[in-house]
């Protein structure tokens, strides 16, 4: 499994461009490419990617966190170079065009045989758990529902052992502790205190960071 981000708030790769919002791609074997949120600019999130060697047409889906702008407002740009794209909504995201397919999700949902939502959770926000060798990783876009919800509703899929995204508020920090990669981007307001309690889970984000959990 590699995930790539290519939107950030900040830079982990020198030549690419920071901007608030996230957004990375999912590979996965045997599974279609994942673009999971689209950040806020689409020409940043588009020149992200090419710069990145990632070529829009090499996505089959997106995945969509919530409809705030800093995570679906690249995605009409995107569209307009890649159309032929299945999106997952959550289900409280207004209705959208351009795509081949639009998903609205509500409750939890097998996307794949290893990939699955979370369902919106708290009215407002979607997460992603994949399932690997190793157990459940999170991809999140900010963390808006409580934290307790996403795990708890993530591990339902199985155990859960690492979460990469935007965290925002999150302070509860004895939820991690059985956590074995922990990669907060975007929004998450408390890095420094996630790191120092955890240093050897932390990993550091920013565009360009390449991570295989």
């Amino acid at each position: 499994m590699k995930v790539t981000i290519v939107y950030d708030n900040t830079v982990y790769k020198k030549g690419l461009k920071a901007d608030w919002g996230f957004s990375c791609v999912i590979e996965e074997e045997n599974t279609p490419t994942i673009l999971f949120d689209t950040g806020t600019i689409g020409s940043i999130l588009l020149s992200n990617m090419q710069k990145l060697n990632i070529n829009p047409a090499s996505i089959d889906e997106v995945f969509i966190s919530h409809a705030h702008f800093d995570h679906i407002g690249g995605l009409p740009d995107f569209l307009q170079v890649n159309k032929e794209v299945t999106v997952y909504i959550p289900f409280s995201c207004p209705g959208l065009s351009g795509a081949k397919e639009v998903v609205s999700i509500e409750q939890p949902y097998q996307i794949h045989e290893n990939v699955f939502s979370t369902g919106e959770l708290d009215g407002i926000e979607q997460s992603m758990a994949i399932r690997t060798d190793r157990g459940i990783v999170v991809i999140v876009g900010c963390s808006h529902p409580r934290m307790e919800h996403i795990l708890g509703a993530a591990s339902q899929f199985g155990k859960v052992y690492a979460i990469i995204g935007g965290l925002h508020g999150f302070n509860n920090f004895d939820l991690f502790k059985d956590m074995k990669l922990i990669c907060p981007t975007h929004c998450t307001q408390y890095k420094e205190k996630i790191k120092s309690l955890y240093p050897s889970q932390y990993v550091v984000g920013g565009v360009g960071k390449i991570i295989f959990p």
